[in-house]
């Protein structure tokens, strides 16, 4: 097998975030409108417009689970790639520079059809949750045809963002992927994004784990959700024989890794304060994903999944502020 010109390359949807302080008042105000704390809910374009007006003083920031982490991926030092679909609009020149300028490979074709790039509006509570609004504009018309062949023959991962599965091109598009990939002797990554989404596609997804996935990333009610336990050591008895590895996160609890001969527990790193956990899943199988392609034990993969997480989560946006690779410089001295 030859060596890969990317560590990673990660499939998902382009969404540019747009993030805002709330109360918990206002999240139960917007229940009447469907809105579900903690989740990530999918709206249409007059309910973006509509609780966009109604939101606080907000930041703007390139997101999306596969582009944060890309974004994180790059930020350890590693060389990566991104596939998936904006608008040919101004919000989509964003993204793209945003990508482009930390050294991540993005070159797919914009929709040209006038469906706007996607945009998530994020409410943060004062504990640090999130609350995920998200109009999917052009994400949804990824297909197929956007799956860049050369590119997953080159990547030693390719990463899959279960919130991409709902739309039937885009699922077409995970198996093309993932079947490239495994012809190439690459690995095939997947994160479950959400119990929401799981439970929309759960047979689909446990089809998927067995047979297409190799690295399963997931946080214990997604897990749960997958196999309809209600326990997460009943799930993590079930997920071990149905992948190679198995990344489960437990938010303060830290995480644990596992195979089919091994569980590995990975302790929380440290914060002074939670300010915003959005893309703190994300930064986590950034660093797992790194100190995977760069042939580390599973212990030191946690660790460094750990070390972005925490990155992450101790200031409001998705991606890292400081340089990850500095970060895990210092913690191994």
């Amino acid at each position: 097998m030859t060596k890969a010109q990317y560590g990673l390359t990660t499939i998902g949807n382009a969404i540019v975030d747009i993030l805002a302080p709330t109360t918990e008042e206002f999240i139960s105000e917007q229940a009447k409108n469907g809105m579900a704390r903690g989740a990530m809910n999918l709206i249409n374009a007059e309910r973006a417009l509509a609780l966009y007006d109604a939101m606080g003083p907000a930041t703007q920031a390139s997101g999306g689970s596969a582009g944060n982490t890309i974004a994180a991926f790059a930020s350890f030092g590693g060389k990566g790639a991104y596939i998936g679909k904006v608008g040919k609009d101004e919000l989509g020149k964003v993204f793209q520079h945003d990508l482009n300028s930390i050294g991540v490979h993005y070159n797919t074709a914009p929709v040209i059809s006038g469906s706007h790039t996607a945009r998530s509006m994020i409410l943060i509570t004062p504990d640090g949750e999130r609350t995920m609004n998200t109009f999917l504009g052009a994400c949804v018309e990824l297909s197929p045809d956007d799956i860049d062949a050369e590119l997953i023959q080159n990547s030693s991962v390719t990463y899959l963002e279960g919130y991409l599965f709902d739309p039937p091109l885009a699922m077409e598009a995970f198996y093309k992927a993932a079947k490239i990939a495994h012809e190439a002797s690459r690995k095939v990554s997947l994160t479950l994004s959400d119990s929401f989404c799981v439970g929309r596609h759960r047979k689909a997804f446990q089809e998927l784990v067995e047979n297409h996935v190799d690295i399963l990333f997931a946080n214990e009610e997604e897990i749960k959700s997958l196999y309809e336990v209600n326990t997460f050591e009943e799930a993590l008895a079930i997920v071990k024989n149905k992948c190679e590895i198995a990344a489960l996160t437990r938010s303060e609890k830290g995480s644990v890794i596992v195979t089919k001969d091994a569980v590995t527990e990975i302790k929380a790193e440290p914060v002074a304060k939670v300010v915003d956990t959005t893309g703190a899943g994300d930064a986590y199988a950034a660093g797992f994903l790194f100190g995977y392609t760069q042939g580390k034990d599973m212990a030191t993969c946690g660790k460094l999944a750990s070390l972005a997480a925490a990155e992450v989560i101790s200031h409001i946006g998705p991606r890292p502020q400081a340089v990850l690779a500095e970060l895990a410089q210092k913690k191994a001295a």
